[in-house]
């Protein structure tokens, strides 16, 4: 690895970023999604907002108003 991902993620061969587990706690987060418990996981978000990465779970709660 020459360098850091986002958020110290590494990249893998093809030099895409690792995406962060579904099991990922809300609290475990650098930043918590706002107007979610601190126990809900990634996976969670993930099927209500039919999202995949975290930025776009992010985007899709910002939309929804929560």
């Amino acid at each position: 690895m020459k360098e850091p991902g986002l958020d110290n993620r590494h990249r893998d061969k093809d030099g895409q970023i690792q995406q962060k587990r579904s099991d990922t706690q809300n609290k475990n987060l650098p930043n918590p999604i706002p107007g979610f418990s601190p126990k809900t996981t990634l996976g969670n978000y993930a099927r209500k907002n039919r999202e995949t990465s975290e930025s776009g779970i992010r985007n899709a709660v910002k939309k929804s108003g929560k």
